[in-house]
């Protein structure tokens, strides 16, 4: 165990608290009254739309801004400046320094967060090689497509081995080659035990990877927890069918609001409430059905109904 472990809690347990945290700027509340407790070895989605507070939230978590009230703890200590160099941050708006080569700008950040300049170097190999681009080491990075240097900066987000890590649109402009690679690194670096939160406007990339959720909305925490507890929260939305022949589903079915045809077969829109399995008799009645599958809401179906409800009930 080394000297940053030895305060760490054990997986699973909370690494990051936040209680009551608050910030407004002047009647504007950007955060209010924000709680999570996010355990260590986790991915935990930070979801919300734009404007919600999620950038506040983060910046109080990083310790750029102090919020007016409330606490935040990295283990069971409160976060201030000197718990930096235990975060990984990964900002929307990326900053290298351009004229550098890639090997020298990852063991440079490696040393500002007081890894020694020979095990930077190294690691700073192995990352480069492991993102695919140990042959443009000695490369400066402005001589790099976009994408790599995309790369580049999610290798110095984790080269100095944090205990936690945010990633903030970690996947903006990238091809899905480059996504499925940063996806694994990623679940690779979970399994290490690192403490990751992903805040990401990308709800089908959330729903791969996380293993829990908050979504924040007007400044307030509206949804949290895991995602299968989320699930649970919201009723079935659709079912999934098809038929041998190709039939179309009944004009008439009851409950049924609306019907699309999806990649060969039908997706059914349901009244809430509506029992999918009452459907099964009157489907099948049309013909021999080869695919019947009641589906779970996606994230994004839950992602619009909660923030629709939440808006709502502030106008309400």
């Amino acid at each position: 165990m080394n000297a940053s472990e030895s305060w760490l809690p054990p997986l699973g347990q909370p690494l990051l608290t936040l209680r009551a945290v608050s910030k407004s700027y002047g009647e504007k509340k950007a955060a209010h009254n924000v709680n999570l407790v996010i355990p260590r070895g986790s991915i935990y989605g930070f979801l919300g739309p734009n404007g919600a507070g999620k950038t506040t939230t983060i910046r109080s978590i990083m310790n750029i801004i102090l919020p007016d009230s409330g606490d935040i703890l990295l283990g069971d200590r409160p976060m201030d400046g000197s718990m930096r160099d235990r975060i990984g941050y990964l900002p929307e708006e990326r900053g290298l320094y351009r004229k550098m080569k890639c090997r020298d700008q990852l063991a440079y950040l490696a040393e500002l967060k007081g890894v020694p300049r020979s095990e930077a170097l190294t690691r700073a190999d192995q990352w480069l090689d492991r993102m695919g681009l140990g042959e443009y080491r000695q490369q400066k990075i402005d001589t790099l497509s976009k994408g790599m240097q995309q790369k580049v900066q999610f290798a110095a987000t984790f080269i100095s081995k944090p205990d936690l890590v945010i990633l903030d649109e970690v996947f903006t402009g990238l091809d899905p080659l480059n996504i499925e690679l940063l996806r694994e690194m990623i679940l690779e670096e979970k399994q290490n035990g690192v403490t990751i939160i992903f805040s990401t406007h990308m709800l089908a990339e959330a729903e791969k990877i996380c293993d829990s959720i908050c979504l924040i909305e007007g400044g307030e925490i509206i949804i949290d927890g895991t995602l299968e507890s989320v699930r649970n929260d919201f009723p079935l939305k659709s079912v999934r069918v098809a038929w041998k022949d190709e039939t179309q589903p009944p004009e008439d079915l009851p409950g049924v609001l609306h019907r699309e045809l999806e990649d060969g077969h039908w997706r059914l829109t349901l009244a809430e409430g509506v029992d999918p399995q009452q459907l099964l008799p009157l489907l099948g009645a049309a013909g021999p059905l080869t695919l019947f599958s009641a589906n779970r809401p996606s994230l994004n179906e839950i992602f619009l109904e909660a923030v629709a409800r939440s808006r709502q009930e502030v106008k309400s």
